[in-house]
């Protein structure tokens, strides 16, 4: 048995999608709205309705399970980043080792081992929650993963219609970054092969490191227009955050955690053929972005 928790975000619904294509293994998950389950997948689930930071849901879900897909969902309003991580895991940390389940797998974040690492925000509170399901004697894969490229789809308004996108980087400065759909893949292969042991890594690192002029020159190209880099100050970052109505911790968080990726946080790990994933930035442009700007 898999359990899959977040099965309708944007990692956990692909990657529920590459277990049901891929495994006979039976497949729970842990949702709050069944209904927000696509048709096709929901005849094939088992689906336990509610939080899966409830230790009732929990072990109910966590019943006969083998393997984990943890995912610490998004809680804007947290009065503290360990409350959207730790905190909110410490249940299941206890519930894994209650149940006997043997593997996780869970999605983090690149930096461990870097000089920033415990000063991070989101990352670092990512990371602790990672050595707290480490403790708890499970085996486990924590998906170490850079910027995503579909965080991008949050502008597609602006690259519409004003050609620009910002970022609070360094416009020369080269970093990895991935594709939901590779962090899926790489998560699905850890679950279904379960041969691995102890407590590690798996690196999702893109297939080349790209700046945001690199990002500029390929958006222009895959969507025939002039696209153009504007950075952002990280005081009009964190206005920005303010003005959505994040709360305070989280804006704190997502600042801290910038101003880490702009003094190297996701460059501390060399692609290899293991920790390199498969999907080009122009590859996403054409059948991502250009699809949604073009809507």
């Amino acid at each position: 048995m898999i359990v899959v928790t977040t099965p309708t975000g944007s990692i956990g619904s692909r990657l529920l999608r590459d277990l049901l294509d891929r495994t006979d293994e039976p497949v729970r998950v842990v949702v709050r709205d069944p209904a927000r389950l696509p048709d096709a997948v929901r005849d094939r689930v088992d689906a336990v309705t509610g939080s899966h930071g409830d230790p009732a849901v929990l072990d109910r879900a966590l019943a006969g399970a083998d393997a984990v897909f943890w995912v610490a969902p998004p809680n804007r309003q947290a009065p503290t980043l360990d409350a959207v991580y730790a905190d909110f895991t410490r249940p299941a940390a206890k519930a894994f080792a209650a149940h006997g389940v043997g593997h996780v797998v869970s999605v983090s974040a690149l930096g461990r081992g870097t000089p920033v690492a415990d000063r991070a925000g989101l990352v670092t509170a990512s990371l602790a929650m990672d050595d707290l399901i480490a403790a708890s004697g499970v085996a486990l894969r924590a998906l170490a993963n850079p910027s995503f490229m579909e965080n991008l789809l949050r502008q597609t308004a602006s690259i519409r219609d004003d050609g620009v996108f910002t970022d609070t980087l360094p416009a020369d400065l080269k970093a990895p970054f991935a594709s939901t759909r590779d962090i899926a893949a790489a998560g699905a292969r850890l679950l279904i092969d379960r041969s691995w042991t102890g407590t590690g890594e798996v690196p999702v690192l893109g297939p080349e490191d790209l700046s945001a002029a690199d990002l500029a020159r390929i958006m222009s190209e895959a969507l025939d227009r002039p696209i153009r880099y504007r950075r952002q100050s990280l005081e009009d970052f964190r206005a920005a955050l303010q003005g959505h109505g994040t709360g305070e911790a989280l804006v704190e968080g997502y600042v801290a955690m910038m101003r880490a990726k702009g003094e190297g946080l996701d460059n501390g790990v060399h692609r290899t053929a293991d920790t390199a994933s498969p999907t080009t930035f122009r590859t996403w442009c054409e059948e991502v972005l250009r699809p949604a700007v073009d809507t």
